[in-house]
C-alpha cells in the first residue's frame, strides 16, 4: 500500500467560487513530476467542508482522470453524519480510487461506540481500502487507541492518519494494530519523528509546495537515516509553522499562488484569503525552504 509523502491537495478556485479544473490538472502533473507518492483529493486541505457533494465527487473524478494511473489517488469520504459519509462512499466507489480517507465525525463528538458504528457502516458500503483520520484540533474529538485497534480488525480499514502530533502513539498503535496496519502522520511538524518511530508515511499540507524536498525527507526517515532526514527537514521547519498562521488551507493556497501553481489564493467562504499581516512570515518561510517565489 501507499508509503512516503502523500499530498493533501488544495482545490483551486475561480473568483466566483467555481472549481478551477485547469489549475487542478496542473497540480496533479506537478506532483507526478516531483515524485509525490499519492494524492488525497478533497480532504480538509481540499476544502471538503465547503464543497457540496456534487463538487466533491467531481473533483475526485477529475483527479483520477488527470492522474491516469500514474499516481495513487485517495478520495475524502468523511462527514459528521454517517448517512452522508456512506453517500459519499457509494458515489466514490466507481471512480477507481485507491483508498478513501474518513475524518472522525466533527462537532457532534460521538462516543467510542458511536465511532465504531460509524466507521463500520462506511466500510460496509465499499470494498475500497479505508483510512481513518484522527485530527482532534479540528474535530474536538480524539479517537481512543483502543477504538483504532478494534477498527483495524475490519478487513478494508487498513490505516490511520494521526494528526495529534503525539509521536508516542506510533509505538502504541503498532503494538495494538499490528505491522500490516499503516500509520500515517497528519502533522508536518512532527512527521520526520513519526516516520523514524516506525510510521509508514505522511499526509502533508507542506507537500503542496515542497513536494520533492518533502518526499526526500520522508524516504530518508523511512530508511532509518535520521541524520540525513534531519538535514533535509531543517529548511522546511519554518513552513510547518507558518502554513498554519491562519486556518489551513488559507496560507498554503496563498503560497501556491506566489509560486505560480494556481492563479489566486481563493477559497470558499467562510474562509477568506491570507491577511496582509501574515504575508511576510509565510514568504520568509518559503525562502528558507528554497522555494522560488514570483515577485
Amino acid at each position: 500500500m501507499l508509503k512516503g509523502s502523500i499530498v493533501a491537495l488544495i482545490t483551486p478556485m475561480h473568483d466566483d467560487g467555481r472549481v478551477d479544473y485547469e489549475s487542478l490538472e496542473r497540480l496533479v502533473e506537478f506532483h507526478i513530476e516531483q515524485g509525490t507518492s499519492a494524492i488525497v483529493a478533497v480532504g480538509t486541505t481540499g476544502e471538503s467542508a465547503t464543497l457540496p457533494v456534487d463538487d466533491h465527487i467531481e473533483v475526485v473524478r477529475q483527479v483520477v482522470k488527470y492522474a491516469n494511473g500514474r499516481i495513487a489517488v485517495v478520495g475524502g469520504n468523511g462527514a459528521n453524519a454517517t448517512a452522508e459519509a456512506v453517500e459519499l462512499t457509494e458515489k466514490l466507489n466507481p471512480l477507481g480510487i485507491d483508498a478513501m480517507l474518513g475524518v472522525t465525525p466533527y462537532y457532534n463528538k460521538p462516543s467510542p461506540k458511536g465511532l465504531i458504528a460509524h466507521y463500520k457502516a462506511v466500510a460496509a458500503a465499499t470494498d475500497v481500502p479505508q483510512i481513518l483520520y484522527n485530527v482532534p484540533g479540528r474535530t474536538a474529538l480524539d479517537m481512543p487507541l483502543e477504538t483504532v485497534a478494534e477498527l483495524s480488525q475490519v478487513n478494508n480499514i487498513i490505516a490511520i492518519k494521526e494528526a495529534t502530533g503525539d509521536v508516542s502513539r506510533v509505538a502504541k498503535l503498532r503494538e495494538l494494530c499490528g505491522d500490516d496496519f499503516l500509520l500515517y502522520s497528519g502533522d508536518d511538524a512532527t512527521a520526520m519523528e513519526f516516520l523514524l518511530a516506525g510510521g509508514d508515511g505522511v499526509i502533508s499540507v507542506a507537500n503542496n509546495i515542497v513536494p520533492a524536498q518533502f518526499q526526500a525527507m520522508c524516504q530518508a526517515a523511512l530508511s532509518g537515516d535520521a541524520q540525513k532526514a534531519a538535514e533535509l527537514d531543517a529548511p522546511m521547519r519554518g513552513l510547518y509553522k507558518q502554513l498554519f498562521v491562519e486556518a489551513n488551507p488559507i496560507p498554503v493556497k496563498w503560497a501556491a499562488h506566489r509560486m505560480g501553481l494556481i492563479p489566486g489564493g481563493l477559497l470558499r467562504l467562510p474562509l477568506t484569503e491570507l491577511e496582509q499581516q501574515h504575508h511576510a512570515v509565510v514568504l520568509n518561510a518559503m525562502r528558507q525552504a528554497n522555494i522560488e517565489v514570483n515577485s
